[in-house]
């Protein structure tokens, strides 16, 4: 007998969801497709062999969840073999600096990919149980590409890619959109190309802009000659928990959800995404996203009369600038060279002319050390304005940068309006990213409040090179109390899940407390809840920013900086 058949999902006895629908008395077999929908089939209908159809389908999806537990059973012991056996390793060999070292080094990488294996599961959850918020902030498009570039850096020197990147046709570098998927997505595909790409492959990456609609789109490819797919598995490559090959074979850890991930949040975000690839011939990606763009000037105005020296070594990054100091007809000198940038400098001297900013990137392997290079000229000429342009994460070389002389830091990819601003704005002195050393924070007060002893060890750690005085609370109510004492705090960083008193319910508390600054003490949200809605629930109780648990210490000081 052929039946008919409908999937339903169905909350708490209530059916939500029919799509074939017939009397439910008339059902005859319930199937469980999972723990909300079921497939009923009753009746005499000629739809019977799609039913099983989308039975089997269950049936596959089910068998690759198991797949994926015992993968995930494997890719999450590695890592955890790794920090359990190197810790022990470090506490054996304690008074051997240099052995210590390496085995926090080691513990350090493999934790970063457990935290990354957790997230992708964490993701993949949230997504499924509809969940997913997206949230629409400004960013300068150089901004969002230099941090994906710096991300995605270290594991291509790592294998020795030859890297290629290119921009093309952009439009607006001021734009509206969610960076924090947007680089979820441009990182996942770039490290996928990464991982299946061998050593000494080759990665193509680039972006462009293009106009449909009166929406701007951002076109993102990324091209490799790695491993590719074959035509079976390119089917099946957003299906949740399917990974081409276990990673006991192919030596490549995953959770087989980045894919999914990727495409659930491409379509949320109105974009597309187009896979091609054949084994052995390499993969290409393309991702089209709308954002929306705001129109933005130039100040001009503050370049003018000025007189700028280019010191770059790499000639595609130097023909840039000059490309973009050209089109507004700014004066300018070039070299590639250390040694001809002195004679250049000292010939203006010479002749009673000034160069007012140096635009300084590569130096060249046989020059030395770029800090050493800035230092050395920074003393040679105290009055002029050094700005940095390099692919390097400002982060980990802002306190160098700034005893060296360098007063500002531009990142590549360069477009023109974020080279000419950048350039105004250190010539101005009112920049607001502008270098300001190592974070010293004496004088200042910080309430750190946390309730779990560990994390406490921890946030104090990280906060003493700081030179700030902390004072700690364990629940929201003791650190309202600590507030309200009168002791004046120049600001809070507030755990959220707290006995007493959680987070949320302190910080209204603190911003409804009446006291003078009540309003403007600037409170941190220091969590491990990470999702879009629990950094808008912070927002919406008043917190200032959030603070990601594991603590990125390099987060933590830039929000210190506005205090």
């Amino acid at each position: 007998m052929k039946r008919g058949y409908a999937v339903v999902t169905v909350k708490e006895e209530k059916i939500l969801f029919q799509n074939d629908a017939f009397q439910i008395d008339d059902v005859r077999e319930k199937i469980l497709l999972n723990n909300d929908t079921q497939l009923w089939i009753s009746g005499e209908d000629e739809r019977y062999e799609d039913a099983m159809k989308l039975l089997d389908e269950a049936k596959q999806e089910n068998q690759a969840k198991e797949t994926f537990l015992s993968n995930m059973s494997h890719d999450i012991r590695t890592p955890m073999n790794a920090i359990i056996g190197l810790t022990l390793l470090a506490k054996n060999h304690i008074d051997e600096k240099a052995r210590v070292a390496d085995s926090l080094n080691k513990i350090e990488v493999a934790s970063g990919h457990l935290l990354s294996l957790i997230n992708g599961v964490l993701d993949m959850s949230r997504i499924n149980s509809g969940r997913l918020n997206i949230s629409e902030e400004h960013f300068w498009l150089s901004d969002l590409l230099h941090e994906v570039l710096t991300v995605i850096k270290p594991q291509m020197e790592e294998k020795h890619h030859h890297f290629i990147f290119h921009t093309d046709d952009i439009l607006y570098e001021s734009l509206y959109g969610d960076t924090l998927r947007l680089k979820q997505i441009f990182v996942n595909i770039i490290n996928n190309s990464v991982k299946y790409t061998n050593e000494n492959g080759e990665i193509l990456v680039s972006f462009g802009q293009k106009m449909k609609d009166e929406r701007c789109y951002l076109c993102f490819r990324c091209q490799d000659n790695g491993i590719g797919m074959s035509e079976e598995f390119l089917k099946k490559i957003f299906v949740p928990f399917e990974r081409a090959s276990s990673t006991t074979i192919s030596h490549i850890e995953g959770t087989g959800l980045g894919m999914s991930i990727v495409k659930k949040l491409i379509e949320a975000l109105d974009g597309t995404i187009e896979i091609r690839s054949a084994l052995q011939e390499g993969t290409c990606v393309d991702i089209c996203i709308p954002l929306r763009y705001e129109k933005t000037s130039v100040n001009i105005e503050a370049l003018k009369n000025r007189h700028f020296l280019i010191l770059e070594n790499d000639p595609e990054i130097r023909q840039k600038i000059a490309q973009y100091l050209n089109d507004d007809a700014i004066f300018f000198k070039e070299t590639g060279s250390f040694s001809e940038a002195i004679s250049l400098l000292t010939d203006d001297e010479f002749r009673n002319e000034k160069t007012d900013v140096l635009l300084l990137g590569e130096i060249g392997e046989a020059t030395g050390d770029l800090f050493d290079v800035a230092s050395y000229l920074h003393k040679a000429h105290p009055e002029m304005t050094i700005v940095l342009i390099g692919d390097q994460d400002w982060n980990d070389i802002e306190y160098r940068a700034n005893r060296s002389g360098i007063e500002h830091f531009i990142p590549l990819p360069l477009f023109r309006k974020s080279l000419i601003n950048g350039i105004a704005a250190a010539l101005s002195g009112h920049d607001q990213d502008s270098l300001s050393g190592a974070l010293d924070l004496s004088g200042k007060r910080i309430l750190l409040v946390e309730d779990n002893f560990i994390n406490r060890e921890i946030a104090k750690e990280i906060l003493s090179v700081t030179n700030v005085t902390l004072d700690i609370a364990e629940n929201g109510q003791e650190a309202l109390d600590l507030y309200l004492s009168g002791t004046h705090y120049d600001a809070i960083l507030m755990d959220v899940q707290m006995p007493v008193m959680n987070g949320y319910e302190a910080s209204r508390a603190i911003r409804s407390s009446g006291k003078e600054d009540a309003a403007t003490i600037k409170i941190f949200a220091m969590t491990a809840n990470t999702f879009a809605e629990d950094i808008a629930r912070a927002k919406d109780a008043g917190m200032n920013s959030h603070i990601a648990k594991p603590i990125d210490i390099q987060k933590l000081m830039q929000a210190l900086r506005t205090i």
